[in-house]
Parts: C-alpha cells; structure tokens; sequence
C-alpha cells in the first residue's frame, strides 16, 4: 500500500467536513448530506483496488 493513497483519502475527508460544516451553517443540511454521502463513494472507488488486491491475497493464502 502507497502513502499516497492514504494522504488522498485524508484529503478528501478534510474537504468534506468543512464543506459539511459550511452548509451546516448556512442551513442547507440536505446538501450537507449529499456531500457526505459523495465524499463516502469517492473514498469506496478510491479503495476498490486496494480491497481486490486483499481478496486476491486471502484466495492465495487459502488455496480459493
């Protein structure tokens, strides 16, 4: 696993929280959410790769 990889998911999480917290604010919380909810898929696409590599590993280990 890349440090890169961590650093981009750190990213992406400290841009959602002050966006969240900037609508918060401002009384748009259903935008709020959807930010929340955009920041949780970008993250998952993010990992797809790194979790396909963790089932690849556990089916060679096992013998899958």
């Amino acid at each position: 696993m890349d440090i890169s990889l961590i650093l981009k998911v750190v990213g992406v999480g400290i841009l959602v929280s002050v966006s969240c917290q900037i609508l918060s604010k401002s009384g748009r919380d259903e935008q709020s959410m959807l930010v929340t909810i955009a920041g949780i898929v970008v993250v998952l696409l993010l990992l797809v790769e790194e979790i396909g590599g963790l089932f690849d590993m556990i089916r060679t280990v096992f013998g899958f």
